[in-house]
Formats: structure tokens, C-alpha cells, sequence
């Protein structure tokens, strides 16, 4: 019994030693037989049974392989959509980025434009009027309800002075009426207590412009003799020594005649906005040619005599003489 388990053990070895050598052949078989086939593959081309078979091959796997590529194709474009829009974003917040920084640049140049028309506005006034002045910034307006002035960042260490006149680019806006060595306080002509020696520009009747506590503009001490129109054009008229001769202040917006009256009831609107003010011209003197001349004042007299002629006599508050006429531009720096 020894000997028959001794054989078996035997024969049990021998068959794993076979089973071993068999693999390994088998496996030194197909490497050869591969490297066969890939060198007759190589040296045949698209040639030769070997192609013949890697075409069948190709055509049997083809449905496969279609089948494949249709599965991931939506795969593939669901990545491609996530890379654009991760993209397409990274683009929008820089558009927008440079939207912002254009917009702010827009903005900036816009203001400056404005500011170079205001100022060029200016030099056109002084220009065309030949008006001695200096140019002065607003950095405020009226502390309260009841006067309307604007302050000026120039003062007496700049030369200016109480009773100085002062305009924006349009027209005539109003007077220094206090002064500091660094700022000056201005009372606009629509302020009530305002009062400007004025004229009608065409017809050349003169008369006060005179401001109001609504901030409208009353043209008053215009005879119902003289001609005066809607929309015409109301100018300083220089007397007084005050404002220059000719300056623009506003238009005729409604002329009324009471009965028996001796005097028109005129409205006028400003030409320039009592809002907004950012820079004006102060004029520092008159030029040659600017005053009222002796005609203009003898003009105001025989004007002011026609008008009690035809009627009675107005009070001495409502019809003052050409002297007072004069002072009535000084009235305004009280």
C-alpha cells in the first residue's frame, strides 16, 4: 500500500509538471504566431488575408462601435456646453467690468464737456460785452427760504467788492452785496429786495427790474405811452454806474394795463435759471462805453415826465427821479 501511495503521489507530480510545460508552450506558441502574423501584416499592407481579416473585423464591429459613439456623443456636448458656459461667464463679467469702466469714463468726459461749454459760455459774454471781470466758482447757495443768494469762493483778497455785478454765461444774475477776504455772498435778481435799473430792448423804455418774494420778475415805472411786447427782451440799461449798459436779464412774458393806471403790469422770466449756478463772471469796472450816457438819462426824464403828464402823479416810492434811478442798482447791496 506504501508503494501504491508513493505511485500516485508520482503521477500527481508528473500531471502538474505536464499541466505547467503545457501553458508555458502554449503561451511561447502565440507570441510567436503573433509576431508571425504582425510581420506578415507589415510586409503585406492593405493586402493579404491578414487585412482581409482586420476588415471583416472592422465591419462586424462596426455597429458596435457606432452604437458607442452615439451613446457618448451627448456626453461629449453636455462637457463641450459646460466649458462654453464656464467661458461665455468668464466673458460676461469681463464685458461688464469694462461696460462699468467705459460707462464711468463716458461720465467723466460728459462732465468735463459740460464744464469746458459753461466756461467757453463765459469767455463769450466777456468777449462779447468786453466786460472787465474775473471768474468765481458757487460753493453754496441760500441758507434759508426767504432770500435768494448764492456765495462765490472769491473776496476782498481777490478785489472784490460790495455792489460788484455778477453773471453766468446767459445774462446778468445778480450783486455782491457782502464781502469776506475769501468768499462773497451774491443777491440774485430775483431776490425781493433786488431791484436793477432795466430797459425794454427793443422800444428802449426803461424802467427797475425788480425781484419778489415767489422769485418772479416784475419790469416796473414802464408808462402805458410806451411800447412794450411780449417777448421782448429786457436789458440792463447802465444807469446808475452799477451794471454795464445792454446786459441781458430776461424776457416779456405778460404785459397787463389796469384801468386809469399810469404804469404797465410786466412779468418777466429770467434768462438764466436761479438753479444750477456752478461758475460766473464778476465784473470788476465798467469799460468806456458802458455807462448810461446823457441821452439815455435825459431819455429816463422826459419818459418819466410823459408818464405824470397823463395822469396824476405816482407816489414817490413807485416814480423816482434819474437820480434815483441811478441808485437804484446800489439799492440791491443793502
Amino acid at each position: 500500500m506504501p508503494f501504491t501511495n508513493g505511485a500516485r503521489g508520482l503521477s500527481s507530480g508528473l500531471k502538474d509538471n505536464s499541466t505547467k510545460h503545457t501553458g508555458g508552450r502554449t503561451f511561447i506558441i502565440l507570441s510567436i504566431l503573433s509576431a508571425v502574423l504582425l510581420t506578415v501584416g507589415v510586409r503585406l499592407g492593405e493586402t493579404g488575408p491578414i487585412a482581409m481579416v482586420r476588415g471583416g473585423f472592422n465591419t462586424i464591429t462596426m455597429p458596435i462601435r457606432v452604437i458607442g459613439s452615439a451613446v457618448t456623443a451627448p456626453f461629449q456636448g453636455v462637457g463641450n456646453i459646460f466649458v462654453n458656459l464656464t467661458a461665455n461667464q468668464e466673458t460676461l463679467t469681463q464685458l461688464r467690468e469694462e461696460n462699468e469702466q467705459l460707462r464711468s469714463r463716458n461720465a467723466e468726459l460728459e462732465e468735463a464737456n459740460t464744464s469746458v461749454q459753461r466756461l467757453q459760455g463765459l469767455l463769450d459774454l466777456q468777449n462779447t460785452y468786453n466786460l472787465k471781470s474775473t471768474g468765481a466758482r458757487v460753493i453754496s447757495g441760500s441758507s434759508d427760504s426767504w432770500s435768494s443768494t448764492i456765495t462765490i469762493d472769491k473776496g476782498s483778497i481777490s478785489g472784490l467788492a460790495v455792489g460788484m455785478p455778477v453773471t453766468d454765461s446767459s445774462a446778468a444774475i445778480g450783486q455782491i452785496i457782502s464781502v469776506s477776504p475769501t468768499s462773497s455772498t451774491v443777491r440774485l435778481i430775483t431776490d425781493e429786495h433786488s431791484g436793477v435799473a432795466a430797459m425794454v430792448q427793443s422800444s428802449r423804455a426803461q424802467g427797475v427790474l425788480k425781484g419778489s418774494a415767489d422769485g418772479t420778475l416784475h419790469l416796473t415805472l414802464i408808462g402805458t405811452d410806451q411800447t412794450v411786447d411780449v417777448g421782448d427782451t429786457v436789458v440792463t440799461s447802465g444807469l446808475g454806474g452799477i451794471f454795464p449798459k445792454g446786459l441781458p436779464l430776461g424776457k416779456v412774458i405778460s404785459v397787463n394795463k389796469a384801468a386809469g393806471a399810469l404804469y404797465y403790469d410786466i412779468d418777466v422770466s429770467p434768462l438764466s435759471s436761479t438753479e444750477g449756478f456752478e461758475e460766473v463772471l464778476v465784473i470788476t469796472s465798467l469799460t468806456e462805453g458802458q455807462e448810461a450816457t446823457s441821452d439815455d438819462i435825459a431819455a429816463a426824464d422826459a419818459q418819466e415826465t410823459s408818464s405824470i403828464v397823463g395822469g396824476s402823479a405816482p407816489s414817490s416810492s413807485d416814480a423816482p427821479s434819474s437820480e434815483e434811478s441811478s441808485e437804484g442798482d446800489a439799492g440791491t447791496s443793502e
